[in-house]
């Protein structure tokens, strides 16, 4: 005899349309996620669901939108607080003349774990389920964000120039592998080693990181190519351009991240390619610092994988990867005269897939498979502004906001729903972001 009996589980999501970016350009219509505790564990047409399955979470989203977690691949999340303070300024003197200076005076754990908590906010309401972090005191971040109930990658930042934080290379190497042992039995915080850049680090220092990388299986989170400056200077110091000298000294790999790549020529890109690395275009903050625009088709047509940061709200202003990942199609578009570059379906996977590729987590989130965390978000198109609607994954890309995120679950928990957070009190942070603002004015 056939057991009938009906599975209860966590959570059942039935919505109109679930864009699982696996199997790629695939759009599921009137079909249901079910989630038991932090896994998806199926996905059935919704009308199937009843005869299969119950939950006490039952939500029927009719005209709603349903895609994988949103991944900002790249942010320095504590400059939230420096939101504003120093615009319209290349990158060098952006850096030396006021972002620097700044950190000196400013920064301290509790800018950091105020600055991470509003950021945190911030991406919840936009949509962004996983963030890759960069910057100093990494274990004042890592409580904001267990706070926050985001899944997060913390980079241990490393560089050879002195700070609040750290005195030298090693300094910084010890404190943020001693900050790592703090997360290491949190499910939803992974770790990267981070040195900053080419120019900041020197190949002493590259070395220990690589060796701690090899250890500890991490991956490398790195600026790189930025400016044309940052080449040039490195002709001048090294008689290479950054690229090869990383990869003469092996950190160029499967595991590194190169965030912005703007200026690559086609030895940068055969590198790499060959190597499998992953490359971080952030295109609002290349914009907005005039450092430039990244080559995407040349990327693609080397089968690099590429993924989207927004960089710290210092030089972008908003933590709002859906913004980042449209204008990053526009650009490409514009720059090749070629409307058909960067479809919406390659823009979605840079914010999903891909990014959870060059994090080292594709086996865990990046798409609604069965198996992987329940980390979504919700996008409601009942709007004005995205009627009438033929193509759901070209609405993602080209007519979407944050504004029309309504849910987002992290790990199988609520953490957003209808402009309300599970876990943040957003009063308190505004609160917070006022008090901080109050004190910075005293450099202005």
């Amino acid at each position: 005899m056939t057991d009938t009996r009906i599975q209860p589980v966590s959570t059942i999501i039935s919505a109109k349309w679930i864009c699982p970016v696996r199997p790629h350009n695939t759009v599921l219509e009137d079909h249901s996620i079910i989630i038991d505790e932090d896994r998806i564990i199926d996905i059935v047409e919704t009308k199937k669901v009843a005869s299969l399955y119950q939950s006490n979470q039952h939500f029927q989203l009719h005209h709603h939108i349903v895609t994988p977690g949103l991944i900002n691949a790249h942010t320095h999340a504590a400059m939230n607080l420096f939101r504003g303070f120093a615009d319209d300024q290349p990158l060098h003197t952006w850096l030396n003349d006021s972002i620097w200076p700044l950190e000196k005076k400013w920064v301290t754990p509790d800018f950091v774990h105020d600055g991470t908590l509003i950021a945190c906010a911030e991406m919840l309401k936009s949509g962004v389920t996983t963030f890759n972090e960069m910057y100093f005191y990494p274990e004042a971040a890592s409580r904001a964000i267990k706070q926050s109930g985001m899944r997060a990658n913390i980079g241990l930042f490393v560089m050879d120039y002195p700070s609040n934080y750290a005195n030298d290379g090693e300094d910084y190497l010890m404190k943020g592998l001693e900050a790592r042992d703090g997360w290491r039995d949190e499910s939803r915080i992974t770790s990267s080693l981070a040195p900053h850049a080419p120019y900041s680090v020197s190949d002493k220092t590259l070395n220990q990181v690589l060796t701690y990388a090899n250890q500890l299986n991490l991956t490398i989170h790195m600026h790189i190519h930025e400016t044309e400056n940052e080449i040039s200077e490195s002709l001048k110091q090294y008689q290479i351009r950054p690229i090869e000298r990383l990869n003469r000294l092996g950190i160029i790999s499967p595991q590194f991240m190169a965030v912005h790549a703007v200026y690559l020529n086609d030895e940068d890109l055969s590198t790499l390619s060959k190597e499998s690395a992953s490359v971080i275009h952030c295109p609002t903050s290349n914009l907005k610092l005039g450092s430039g625009i990244a080559n995407i088709e040349a990327l693609q047509k080397n089968h690099i994988n590429v993924c989207i940061g927004t960089d710290g709200s210092a030089s972008n202003n908003k933590q709002d990867v859906l913004h980042d990942m449209q204008l990053a199609s526009l650009l490409a578009k514009g720059m090749t005269k070629n409307p058909a570059i960067l479809d919406a379906k390659i823009s979605l996977d840079m914010v999903t897939i891909n990014a959870a590729k060059a994090l080292g987590l594709e086996d865990c989130i990046g798409s609604i498979e069965k198996g992987k965390f329940a980390d979504l978000t919700v996008f409601n198109m009942d709007h004005l502004s995205t009627l009438p609607m033929f193509d759901p994954m070209s609405h993602l890309v080209y007519a979407t906001t944050r504004e029309e995120v309504s849910h987002v679950w992290v790990n199988g928990l609520l953490q957003y729903e209808e402009g309300h957070l599970t876990s943040i009190d957003i009063q308190s942070c505004k609160d917070i972001a006022l008090r901080w603002q109050l004190k910075l004015k005293q450099n202005i």
